[in-house]
């Protein structure tokens, strides 16, 4: 019997993300009525906003139609209309639960979440029973799907009903045992702009595997009309933009605006389409040249953006659109190195060859290696920290790059001494080209990052270990 007046409620199962609901059902002697879907309030009771795009309806006539057992890459939330079903999930996704086995009886006071991977089937109980779905993707031939025999002795579901007496179909009773079963594999993830100075510490952190995938300048177009079509992207949990034009004085000519306009926001416009629709977490990457550099203190996550030149205009914009994706994480940081050219690098080698630079020691910051990036991009991922933005650079004292110079100097055995300190105005005098403006002030306020649980390095120490 349905049972009425009952709290909205979710039961974990031991399958990890198989929820058991409790919904309200209100009757009297016209018959019943339940709200079968309402996202605000089952989004709040803990049920995960999983965007249901369809919705379908299984009518059966008689007791005992069984059919599954069938895990496909999508979730469900399944519930009964009228009658009541005996459910058996099985776990076949990749991982330590695959094999898991929970059941249950739905009627209509109650409903199942079944998380992508996780194999269902139900037998009816009671004649003319409907049980309706929906689901958060469309059916596909080049999705994944997998099938256990509804009578594998391994997870021996206890049927109410014997195999032997119900109506089965054929496709149904040639599903392979449970040791034969191809597990459903987790979602992706997708690193953009894999070959660049973060991209490469990205690969280095993530791994080798089929659950990743790196796509660099010459493997993905973001630009181009046919991207949003170019994978199957309910595959994927999750992008990570380490693409960006950076050319920050190039960004002042009429060519370079174009290129940087192009890649750090039609690209990301493009990145953010593509998550939003298909549910998919956005994590991007940005710049704290998206502030002016005028404050006396440190640049929290919260002050607003005053980007001087073209480059900043562009991460601006770039984090303004990321921003209205469900899911999404920005991280803004500062003075970034990793491998191949960059300031350190250059001041290492200017030292080695005896020339003795001149460097500004009017621009204040920390310096940020990629190592630390992406270790921040994987903690923010693995804790499942709220969605917002980040500051991520490393700890330490705010410096010039005077001071950053002096410190490599020393560090390769040369006298820092041969560091001569201009100011970014005398520096730049004798450009010919355009040459952007740069914020005075690049200091990054790290507490948000910290209370999340991740402990940045100190910036001195960490390029101690780089130059090592």
């Amino acid at each position: 019997m349905t049972e009425f007046g009952k709290t909205l409620a979710f039961t974990e199962t031991v399958i990890p993300g198989l929820l058991i609901a409790d919904l309200p059902v209100h009757g009297d002697s016209r018959g019943w009525f339940k709200e079968n879907w309402q996202r605000e309030k089952m989004t709040a009771a803990g049920l995960p906003d999983f965007g249901p795009v369809q919705n379908n309806i299984s009518f059966n006539d008689e007791v005992g139609t069984t059919r599954g057992i069938h895990a496909e890459p999508w979730d469900k939330w399944v519930s009964v209309a009228s009658g009541r079903i005996f459910g058996a999930w099985v776990d076949l996704r990749e991982g330590p639960t695959f094999g898991a086995v929970f059941t249950a009886e739905i009627d209509p006071s109650k409903a199942i979440f079944v998380p992508r991977g996780v194999g269902n089937s139900y037998q009816t109980l009671e004649p003319d029973t409907a049980y309706a779905y929906l689901v958060n993707d469309h059916w596909s031939p080049d999705a994944e799907y997998s099938f256990l025999n509804l009578a594998d002795e391994t997870v021996a579901v206890p049927w109410p009903i014997p195999l032997d007496e119900v109506e089965i179909s054929a496709k149904d009773l040639a599903h392979p045992r449970l040791a034969e079963v191809t597990p459903i594999p987790s979602k992706k993830t997708l690193v953009v702009g894999a070959n660049g100075q973060l991209g490469l510490a990205l690969r280095a952190a993530f791994g080798e595997s089929a659950r990743f995938e790196y796509a660099g300048r010459d493997d993905i177009d973001l630009t181009d009309p046919s991207f949003a079509s170019s994978r199957r992207w309910r595959d994927y949990a999750t992008i990570v933009n380490a693409a960006a034009y950076t050319a920050v004085d190039l960004a002042e000519t009429t060519d370079g605006r174009a290129d940087a306009w192009a890649a750090n926001v039609t690209g990301v416009a493009a990145l953010a389409r593509v998550a939003t629709e298909n549910g998919i977490t956005l994590v991007h990457v940005s710049s704290d040249y998206v502030f002016d550099g005028m404050k006396d203190a440190a640049y929290t996550e919260e002050d607003i953006v005053r980007p001087l030149g073209v480059y900043g205009q562009t991460k601006a914009a770039g984090d303004a659109i990321v921003s209205t994706v469900p899911r999404h994480y920005i991280i803004r940081t500062s003075w970034v190195i990793g491998e191949g050219k960059n300031f350190v690098r250059t001041m290492a080698s200017l030292a080695e060859r005896g020339i003795d630079p001149k460097v500004v020691d009017d621009q204040f910051g920390r310096l940020t290696f990629t190592e630390e990036l992406s270790s921040a991009v994987q903690h923010l991922l693995a804790q499942q920290a709220p969605f917002g933005v980040y500051n991520v650079t490393n700890d330490g004292p705010i410096v010039p790059w005077a001071d950053v110079a002096r410190k490599v100097f020393t560090a390769v055995g040369s006298d820092p001494a041969r560091i001569t300190a201009v100011s970014t105005s005398d520096y730049f005098a004798s450009e010919s080209a355009p040459v952007a403006p740069r914020p005075r002030n690049s200091e990054l306020d790290l507490t948000k990052i910290r209370a999340t649980g991740f402990a940045p390095r100190a910036w001195d120490r960490a390029l101690s270990d780089y130059l090592s």
